[in-house]
């Protein structure tokens, strides 16, 4: 079985030029068969301040308006994909940048309203991924780019990028072996958060159990766990959490940040 890489790349990389020009040049360098989906930065608060739409916040997640659907469909789908897409294609990677409404690849469903109403927000799974087309698309050397938007019953929904990763991984795995990145500004899940060389290497079901009683993992990264054991959990084979900056050095077996098995 073929390996594919589907890398998630986050908010503090995409905002600093000179640290994405180098993390496109590797994930461009990469000879086999990728996925990039890309998360929103802080390009959409900027230029909807320019316009006069404020970013709301609920623990940390955007509330998504009607107003703050348009822009981050503007921004995400449109200014922040291409440019993405368009600098691969200068490092001579054929990427094609999309949505999730592109040739259907990923519906949703509308988060429904509970204590909180977060608006324009899609929740996906992975039987909403259309495999055969991706995989079509894969066969062909096309680098699917995958902007953090889906769409349902004609709606574009703003969607958490490391969710829909994780679906990516899930849904694909029946046809390659999977190595799921989440690269971010850490060298990996870490024992002491201040310290940046304090990286657990690997995990398991039963050693993250152990670090979740033990109360040793900052709040901060357990989300990107619970997706990451989610995806192990339904066949994904591997996830890695990691430092953008060790892209190379963690797509070979002996990797820099924190590998998550099954066993």
């Amino acid at each position: 079985m073929n390996k594919l890489y589907i890398i998630k790349i986050g908010g503090n990389v995409l905002d600093n030029e000179h640290a994405l020009h180098t993390f496109l040049q590797d994930f461009a360098s990469i000879q086999a068969p990728k996925i990039l989906v890309h998360g929103g930065g802080k390009i959409a608060t900027q230029i909807g301040n320019q316009l006069g739409i404020e970013s709301k916040y609920i623990d940390g997640r955007r509330i998504t308006d009607a107003q703050t659907r348009d822009l981050v469909t503007m921004v995400y789908g449109g200014l922040l994909n291409k440019q993405l897409t368009a600098h691969l294609q200068t490092l001579h990677c054929n990427a094609i940048g999309v949505t999730g409404a592109d040739g259907n690849l990923l519906k949703a469903v509308k988060r429904p309203i509970g204590k909180i109403d977060y608006g324009y927000v899609g929740d996906i799974k992975p039987d909403d991924v259309n495999s055969t087309f991706l995989y079509f698309l894969l066969k062909q050397n096309v680098v699917p780019v995958f902007a953090p938007l889906t769409h349902s019953n004609g709606q574009i929904l703003n969607t958490n990028a490391d969710t829909i990763a994780s679906v990516l991984a899930i849904s694909l795995s029946k046809h390659f072996e999977i190595r799921l990145m989440f690269c971010f500004e850490k060298k990996g899940v870490l024992k002491n958060v201040n310290d940046d060389s304090s990286v657990i290497h690997q995990l398991n079901e039963s050693s993250y159990q152990k670090l979740l009683k033990d109360g040793a993992l900052a709040d901060g990264i357990l989300p990107k766990l619970e997706n990451s054991f989610s995806a192990i959990n339904a066949g994904v084979k591997e996830v890695l959490i990691g430092d953008a900056k060790d892209l190379i050095k963690n797509i070979r077996e002996t990797t820099e940040g924190t590998l998550i098995t099954k066993s």
